[in-house]
């Protein structure tokens, strides 16, 4: 496995004081397209998520982590004691010779080492610094407490999630995490260009909260537009129909008919043409009006025929169509097997997983898996001499 790689970020240097999901995801996006990444970590604990299961276990009966390796490829690894102000001068030189730093701990943690935007970029005038909160750095709300479930329950996001006549439900995924690790990343990239080409870093403020509002904006201009809250419907659609999960005799696929063209696909497939025309679903505004009495109408259909049928006779018309399916299910499908998108992970424990790469194909570069997710502080030595000239190691044994 190489130690490099080049890429569209090849050169750039980051820095990420990482925990968890948000900062780790962030400082991923960067390694993957070429820019050298380093966690820094404590000495003792580290990134928290090093301690989560499920582990790959070697021979020695050595365990590392599955989900800490799904965020922390193609980085290295320092750690520094931030209770010794010699190792937080050396961390500072450290600072002032990176090109982005990126942290997601709680506002003014690291100022208080002497690792604030303020301090620093008066030694580097064209770092990128960007802070990733689950509220923002000023206002009321600034040293509450965040994870990804109070952003989804705060921001609205659980309130549209489920269905009609349940409780509110937390998305499966943490996409406030990882929507804040993008569009901080996003932001990041921008503040990069900008500094080469006026020579002043940025500082950039994310948070959670506002990158989840930010992602439903359907749901914030449909407030805007009619005062009335969106709700929650299921895998139904506010504006389309039909446009949701149905059950075939055996499991539940989706369709997607999306306009008027399609909708009259659906009534051709189903055997009832004449549904077309019928005044409640003539338009697409009145079939979602009308959606439940629409669905009842399909289901009654749909329920005589296996899903695997109606999806080869929607597919076959064009409808988009799509099984309802486990990861096991997608992970194990030709078509993504074929696709590039899975790698094969060698751990530092010498046992090997499968993780889903960069999902982005660019023309002119091939993602690749160029480094181990690190053990922690595996390269403190190395990455000192070659940021800064000096070995943390050697600079920081006592004397004798």
């Amino acid at each position: 496995m190489s130690s490099t790689k080049q890429g569209p970020l090849a050169g750039i240097k980051v820095l990420e004081f990482g925990q968890i999901a948000a900062g780790p995801f962030a400082g991923m996006l960067f390694a993957d397209l070429g820019a050298d990444v380093v966690k820094v970590e404590r000495p003792d604990v580290g990134d928290g998520m090093r301690e989560w299961p499920p582990f790959f276990t070697n021979e020695e009966g050595e365990a590392f982590g599955s989900n800490f390796s799904s965020l922390n490829r193609n980085k290295r690894s320092i750690a520094v004691d931030f209770k010794s102000p010699e190792q937080v001068a050396r961390l500072q030189q450290l600072c002032a010779a990176a090109d982005v730093i990126v942290e997601n701990y709680r506002p003014g943690v690291l100022a208080k080492f002497g690792l604030g935007y303020e301090t620093l970029a008066a030694l580097n005038p064209k770092l990128v610094y960007c802070s990733i909160t689950g509220y923002g750095q000023e206002g009321a709300y600034a040293h509450k407490g965040a994870f990804d479930v109070t952003i989804q329950a705060i921001s609205g996001l659980m309130s549209v999630t489920g269905e009609e006549e349940g409780e509110p439900v937390k998305c499966g995924v943490p996409v406030a995490d990882f929507a804040a690790g993008l569009y901080g990343a996003y932001s990041v990239a921008a503040a990069v260009l900008a500094a080469e080409r006026t020579g002043k870093g940025t500082y950039i403020d994310c948070s959670m909260l506002g990158s989840v509002l930010g992602i439903s904006a359907l749901q914030t201009s449909e407030y805007y537009g009619n005062q009335t809250a969106p709700r929650r419907l299921g895998s139904a659609h506010p504006r389309n129909a039909p446009y949701q999960g149905y059950r075939g005799s055996d499991q539940p696929f989706v369709i997607a008919a999306g306009n008027d063209k399609l909708w009259r696909e659906v009534c051709e497939a189903v055997g009832e043409p004449e549904l077309a025309a019928d005044p409640r679903f003539v338009t697409q505004t009145l079939r979602a009006r009308h959606q439940k009495e629409l669905a009842a109408l399909l289901q009654r259909v749909f329920i005589q025929h296996t899903a695997a049928e109606w999806l080869e006779e929607f597919d076959r018309r064009g409808v988009p169509c799509a099984p309802i399916n486990t990861f096991a299910d997608i992970l194990n499908d030709p078509v993504v097997a074929d696709s590039g998108l899975l790698h094969e992970l060698e751990l530092p424990n010498r046992t090997t997983t499968t993780t889903v790469g960069y999902p982005v194909k660019l023309s002119g570069y091939d993602f690749g898996i160029y480094r181990q997710p690190p053990r922690k502080g595996e390269h403190t030595n190395e990455l000192f001499e070659e940021w800064v000239g000096h070995n943390h190691e050697r600079d920081n044994a006592p004397v004798r």
